[in-house]
């Protein structure tokens, strides 16, 4: 089996700002993590990368607010995006 892409998604929140989703069904885990899924979910702000959601071989399932890398608790696919929006949404508001 080779990865199959899930989602493929870029939705636009402002003039300056996009989410950008890519999640695909791997066969076997990404080293580091549980799941047969790898992923990457990013916030972009005026061309800077402002909150990411990945799971990079070695790393396992972490995120990325700014300049800070913590680990991330994957449960599921849907509570990844929920995770993820909820996110967007506190982070444009600051905006």
């Amino acid at each position: 089996m080779r990865a199959e892409v899930l989602v493929r998604e870029r939705y636009v929140l402002a003039e300056d700002a996009f989410a950008e989703i890519v999640i695909w069904r791997v066969p076997k885990p990404v080293r580091g993590s549980h799941d047969h899924l790898k992923y990457r979910l990013a916030l972009i702000v005026r061309g800077v990368c402002v909150l990411r959601y990945d799971n990079e071989a070695g790393k396992g399932d972490h995120r990325h607010l700014g300049a800070r890398e913590a680990a991330y608790g994957f449960v599921s696919h849907e509570r990844l995006l929920a995770d993820f929006w909820n996110d967007v949404d506190t982070r444009m508001k600051r905006e």
